[in-house]
């Protein structure tokens, strides 16, 4: 299946059960809502889908039943987070054979790569497989940037043909667009500068909070692509307390206990991941609350 890196991508959750097993059931619920809502594909294996906890079994299950689940309506992306080049190059293998349509690419994980060793690294990943590759570009969290001309040399490989734009610095979708047009394309990898970087130019949004309020998330790109921006606006404004649980050690506790309030998740993780408490819990669900009870009502698209 082509990927034609635009549109809402979910960079979806992983569902468990109370006794931290995969809950599959939950899992299908959860995606589809997202296809209902008119999403353009699923990422997983992100930090959202808890992927460092995940063993080879269920990535392989969450891929399959993925794959199946959405029978053909939209492309499956895994994300790929690994220590060595022969892990990322076997988990490429692995997401080929199980059937994904694409990769989301992170660098080389726990080791600041110079960017000699970072652009060999997606190279010989690029060169391993078929599968089309998106990179995650992160430098604030991860501490590697892929400059811009770190990319002149990856866009020699063919399928290396997107970036999750998250360095924050909204001039960079500019920048991207000026050097390489729509050679690369750019999804932005922010909840909070979602707005801003679709306007400036992005293709598309790797959202977090969609994995709750899906609707809402496919209404805002959908307007700014039909150039209906003060609309689009209205409803980022009301979004925005919400969006910003994304941007927090605790994403993933703050955005499965948004999932349970709009009744397509739970609230289960994988320790050492453990439920929100105490006053921090009461702060999150005080937000999600405030959002549930002016949730705007979404214009005709």
């Amino acid at each position: 299946m082509k990927i034609n890196w635009e549109g809402v991508l979910p960079a979806v959750t992983t569902k468990f059960t109370k006794d931290d097993t995969l809950d599959m059931n939950m899992f299908n619920v959860n995606i589809e809502a997202q296809l209902q809502a008119g999403v353009n594909g699923i990422i997983l294996g992100g930090t959202l889908g808890e992927a460092s906890t995940l063993t080879d079994g269920e990535k392989k299950t969450l891929i399959k039943e993925t794959v199946r689940m959405v029978d053909g309506k939209v492309p499956v992306i895994i994300n790929i987070a690994e220590q060595t080049t022969t892990s990322a190059i076997d988990a490429a293998h692995k997401a080929e054979k199980y059937g994904a349509h694409g990769i989301m690419m992170l660098p080389p994980m726990r080791y600041k790569a110079t960017d000699f060793e970072t652009l060999r690294y997606f190279k010989k990943i690029a060169s391993s497989t078929d599968l089309p590759i998106m990179i995650y570009n992160n430098p604030v969290d991860y501490k590697i940037e892929v400059t811009l001309d770190m990319f002149e040399e990856l866009l020699k490989h063919e399928n290396i043909q997107a970036v999750k734009e998250s360095t924050r610095d909204v001039t960079n979708i500019i920048r991207i667009k000026n050097r390489f047009g729509n050679r690369l394309r750019i999804l932005c990898g922010v909840d909070t500068l979602a707005l801003e970087t679709m306007i400036t130019g992005a293709d598309g949004w790797v959202a977090g909070l969609v994995c709750a309020f899906p609707k809402e998330t496919v209404a805002i790109y959908k307007l700014v692509q039909a150039g209906r921006i003060a609309e689009a606006l209205e409803i980022y404004r009301w979004f925005m307390p919400i969006l910003e649980l994304d941007i927090s050690p605790q994403l993933v506790q703050n955005i499965k206990l948004a999932e349970v309030a709009t009744g397509i998740g739970t609230e289960f993780v994988r320790e050492p991941r453990l439920p929100l408490q105490g006053e921090e819990r009461i702060r999150v669900q005080k937000i999600i609350n405030e959002g549930l009870k002016t949730r705007p009502k979404l214009p005709i698209l």
